[in-house]
């Protein structure tokens, strides 16, 4: 008897080490996830998905209830989802497989209770661990398989952070080994920590101010590694290597909330903003160290749903202007503005427009820069609240955050 019960525990035991084994092999096999896909554009590279959906929608796998309050898109590795929601005062991580099931949960601490409860910012998943930010300015790297806790830093105390309006928004930017944050502080306004230990690499003055709510850029083809990021009246550019500031271009709206990533492409940077801040097109030069403005246009006041690039032209929406926009790249020409599906956040994938509306809709959008094409829409009647969080494409599944409710639904 005590063979088979010590056959049985070394089996069970083998099982139990193959499990772990493999949970950290699916958590590593995709090296990074972070905020509007793998360059921060809101470009998906996926293929083969449908080109059009039936009347209902796509067909939704499965959904989750009770994330609880928050606006936060999730993140994926390997077949690990992490998504933050909010119970009570605390936010909570959450990790589930990619059938919908949920496989672990954290509470992280308190985060935001004013003015639309929640967390703000998307997990960051890097080389087997997690970057979690919260409205508070409290900074925690966890392990990706256990969500055990490796380090954690509070940037408003440790580095003279600030809190802003609506809640520090800013989804983490890893570059090499660096995690680059923007605390807001008067000394230490970006700083750059060590992904693996927290500890600080290099601070910058930067303009002194405030965040902005934005996510920063990164920009690895000028003469140094660049980031770009906006604070509250300026969008600055720093040295990655070493926090040097490059340059600074005043930015300003009604209440200079700048919460949109800029986009780049060819040393062309791209900034809308909400509250009639427009949109405004910057060209680096020399190397990256200094800036000129190209041209501007008042209309794309793009409160916080992004911009996507196809092409020559951008595809965004605005918010005093609630408007749907196509505009020249290169020139800031709009092509046309529609009422339809503003305003509304958007990412792209395999040559089409996806378009979470604030309307609650779900839009299908061919790009085209001579009319608007609306292809296919249904409406999201699950969950509660706000309609603003990103949607996120993996693996021909199309994620949709609403409220505290994660759906999925097939879209290949």
């Amino acid at each position: 008897m005590k063979k088979y019960s010590f056959i049985i525990s070394v089996a069970w035991l083998f099982a139990f080490c193959t499990y772990n084994m493999n949970a950290q092999r699916n958590v590593s096999e995709s090296n990074n996830s972070q905020w509007r896909g793998e360059k921060r554009d809101g470009i998906y590279n996926e293929t083969g998905l449908l080109k059009e959906w039936p009347a209902e929608g796509p067909r939704m796998l499965w959904k989750y209830d009770g994330l609880g309050d928050g606006h936060t898109s999730p993140a994926i590795a390997g077949n690990r989802l992490y998504i933050t929601g909010m119970t009570g005062d605390n936010l909570i991580l959450y990790m589930f497989d990619l059938n919908g099931r949920l496989l672990n949960r954290k509470d992280i601490g308190k985060d935001w209770i004013e003015n639309n409860r929640g967390p703000r910012s998307t997990v960051c998943v890097n080389d087997g661990k997690l970057y979690i930010y919260s409205t508070l300015g409290k900074l925690v790297c966890l392990d990706a398989a256990t969500l055990d806790e490796v380090w954690t830093k509070d940037l408003f105390s440790d580095f003279d952070g600030r809190t802003i309006t609506w809640g520090v928004t800013e989804s983490p930017l890893i570059v090499g080994d660096k995690i680059i944050m923007t605390p807001g502080g008067i000394k230490y306004n970006v700083v750059a920590l060590n992904k693996n230990t927290g500890e600080l690499i290099w601070s910058s003055p930067g303009e002194g101010t405030v965040s902005a709510y934005c996510s920063p850029q990164y920009i690895d083809d000028q003469d140094m590694p660049i980031v770009v990021t906006s604070v509250f009246d300026y969008i600055i550019a720093l040295n990655v290597n070493t926090g040097e500031k490059l340059w600074s271009f005043p930015r300003t709206s009604e209440f200079n909330n700048h919460p949109n990533t800029p986009l780049y492409h060819n040393d062309m940077i791209f900034s809308p903003t909400g509250d009639r801040g427009g949109a405004i097109m910057l060209r680096m030069k020399n190397g990256g160290k200094s800036v000129e403005k190209v041209w501007e246009n008042l209309s794309v006041d793009t409160q916080m749903g992004g911009a996507v690039r196809i092409g020559e032209y951008v595809y965004a929406s605005g918010h005093r202007d609630r408007n749907w926009f196509c505009v020249d790249w290169n020139t800031g020409e709009t092509k046309y503005k529609v009422r339809d599906i503003a305003p509304c956040s958007v990412i792209s994938a395999d040559g089409m427009l996806y378009c979470y509306s604030e309307k609650g809709t779900m839009n299908l959008v061919r790009p085209n820069p001579d009319k608007f094409k609306l292809v296919s829409s249904f409406s999201i009647t699950s969950g509660n609240g706000t309609h603003w969080a990103h949607p996120v494409i993996h693996q021909g599944v199309l994620y949709i955050r609403h409220g505290d409710t994660l759906m999925a639904y097939k879209i290949n």
